[in-house]
C-alpha cells in the first residue's frame, strides 16, 4: 500500500468523481477573512463540514446504546458556528461527497488546529467502494463550550492505494451506510 499525493487525488477527483466538490489547493482565506484550511494538500484532502449539526444532549436521561440509539438524544441545528457543550459531542457531515475506488482505503483524521483546542475528530475508515457524505463526530474534551465552523476545514482524509483490489468491497457487502447523504446516526444492518 502507498499513500497517495496531491496530483493523484486531483486526477481521481476530476476524472472519476472521487471527491465532489473538489478544491484543487489549500484555501486559507475566503472573502478576505482567515479560515481553517481546506482542500487538496500534499498527501491528503482537508474536508469541510456542512451547516447541519446534531448536538448531543441528555435531557431525556437516555443511555447511549449503539444498538438502539435514540434520535431524541440530539438537538438538530443549521448554523455557520456550532457550539458543542463541555464534555459532549456533535455530529456533522462533510460538504464533499466521496466515491472511494475499489483498491483504496481512506482514513479520516482530525486537524491539529482543532486538536490543540481539545476538539477531537473520530478516526474513521472509508472502505473500498464506499460512497456518500461522511458523518463526522466532534468530541469536546474540555470543560468549556467549543466552536466548530461550517464551510471550513475540519478533518483530513488520507488515501492508501493497494496494488490489488480487495476481494469484498463495502458495496459488495451492501454496507449499511452506503450512499448516505445527511448526518447519519448509528444503525444496525438488517438481516438478509
Amino acid at each position: 500500500m502507498s499513500i497517495k499525493p496531491d496530483r493523484w487525488i486531483k486526477e481521481m477527483s476530476m476524472e472519476h468523481g472521487m471527491i465532489t466538490p473538489f478544491v484543487d489547493s489549500q484555501v486559507t482565506n475566503k472573502d478576505q477573512e482567515k479560515v481553517i484550511s481546506y482542500g487538496n494538500s500534499s498527501y491528503g484532502y482537508d474536508v469541510r463540514c456542512a451547516r447541519e449539526f446534531k448536538i448531543f444532549t441528555n435531557i431525556n436521561s437516555s443511555i447511549v446504546d449503539p444498538k438502539n440509539f435514540s434520535e431524541d438524544s440530539f438537538v438538530d441545528i443549521e448554523t455557520d458556528i456550532c457550539i458543542i457543550p463541555p464534555n459532549s459531542f456533535a455530529l456533522a457531515r462533510t460538504i464533499e461527497y466521496f466515491k472511494i475506488p475499489r483498491n483504496v482505503l481512506t482514513i479520516c483524521l482530525g486537524k491539529s488546529t482543532y486538536a490543540r483546542c481539545g476538539i477531537i475528530v473520530n478516526v474513521t475508515p472509508l472502505e473500498p467502494e464506499w460512497e456518500g457524505h461522511v458523518t463526522l463526530e466532534f468530541s469536546n474534551t474540555t470543560p468549556l463550550p467549543a466552536k466548530i465552523y461550517a464551510n471550513e476545514g475540519v478533518a483530513q482524509f488520507l488515501f492508501l492505494e493497494s496494488d490489488e483490489s480487495c476481494e469484498i468491497s463495502y458495496l459488495d457487502k451492501q454496507g449499511k451506510y452506503q450512499g448516505q447523504t445527511g448526518v447519519t446516526l448509528p444503525k444496525l444492518k438488517e438481516s438478509n
